[in-house]
């Protein structure tokens, strides 16, 4: 017989059995500048207020720069809140219907949001072609006014996520989108004093081109992700080879097959694997070390490993390559 070893880290509570399977959870934590949930709703809020009062000053103004960067804006409030949704639902319990919660949530959300930047950017450079060729007087100084207090706001925003955004791609998300405003933000005052200073009307529509560029590259990068984690895709910080090596370099262990590795959302990345490996009476404690080594290691903290025995069944001798869903 095999040994079992299910070790859960929550609280210091740990948990043992007997069997053929061993799963290991092995929790770390990530310091954040707010809890998911209170950081998602203080970000939603801030840029709603802002870009009711950027669409009043861009309308007011007739200001293409200004409604384009609204328009951007009130996409990311889409996003933001969808990211804020998603974070209070992956903190739902497991179910016996949901035995991994709802954490997948968070993997959605980005492909949801980065859908709504792709179509933004879409109206945006279509309304700037549009104006381009005969671009309407517009008053630079409260552009450039209206810009600047965005880009204190975005900045602010994204420091409030801005721990643990290179592992949670919710996070990181909602991170490059305020990242991304500031820098809008940013091109937007300059064009207000190309304006002033130099009378370049034409500013107005062509840096509200270049947003919809910038928006559109940015999106599609998050699109790919996002889509390639709903898919269950080896995160992109992992490298199943050396997952794989990692293995079959364990003491005792003479073949992994079965290799999967896939995101669950709010940081947890899982794996399950094949080990064969000789009959011998320290599984437990192999088990234990090795569920803790690939956490330590590649940031895989819900690892299910199954020791067989000698040689492997004769079903699974073809299939000695590592898979990644």
């Amino acid at each position: 017989m095999g040994l079992h070893h299910h070790d859960h880290e929550h609280g210091g509570h740990n948990h043992g059995g007997h069997g053929h399977a061993a799963h290991g959870h092995a929790g770390h934590g990530h310091h954040h500048g707010l809890s998911g949930t209170r950081a998602f709703a203080a970000i939603t809020l801030i840029n709603l207020a802002y870009t009711v009062l950027e669409a009043g000053y861009g309308f007011a103004t007739n200001s293409l720069a200004l409604l384009s960067d609204a328009l951007h804006n009130f996409g990311d409030v889409l996003g933001l809140g969808l990211a804020w949704a998603a974070a209070v639902v992956a903190k739902r319990p497991t179910s016996a219907r949901h035995t991994y919660g709802w954490r997948r949530a968070t993997l959605l959300s980005p492909l949801a949001n980065a859908l709504l930047l792709v179509g933004f950017s879409g109206a945006l450079a279509w309304e700037a072609i549009r104006r381009v060729g005969a671009p309407p007087e517009v008053p630079g100084v409260p552009v450039m006014v209206v810009a600047a207090i965005g880009i204190a706001v975005n900045l602010g925003a994204a420091w409030l996520v801005r721990g643990g955004h290179a592992h949670d791609l919710n996070r990181r998300g909602a991170f490059l989108h305020l990242i991304a405003d500031a820098a809008v933000s940013l091109a937007a005052v300059l064009a207000g004093a190309g304006m002033v200073w130099l009378g370049w009307t034409w500013l107005d529509p062509v840096t509200a081109l270049l947003v919809g560029a910038v928006i559109a590259v940015g999106a599609f990068g998050l699109l790919r992700e996002s889509f390639s984690a709903a898919m269950d895709a080896v995160p992109r910080a992992i490298d199943p080879a050396k997952v794989q090596a990692f293995l079959e370099a364990e003491p005792g262990v003479e073949a992994v097959h079965h290799l999967h590795i896939w995101s669950l959302g709010a940081g947890e990345i899982a794996m399950t694997a094949h080990l064969v490996r000789p009959s011998v009476d320290d599984h437990d404690a192999f088990l234990d070390a090795l569920v803790h080594a690939l956490d330590a290691r590649f940031g895989i903290n819900h690892a299910t490993l199954q020791v067989e025995h000698g040689q492997a069944c004769e079903h699974d001798r073809h299939d000695r390559a590592p898979h990644a869903h």
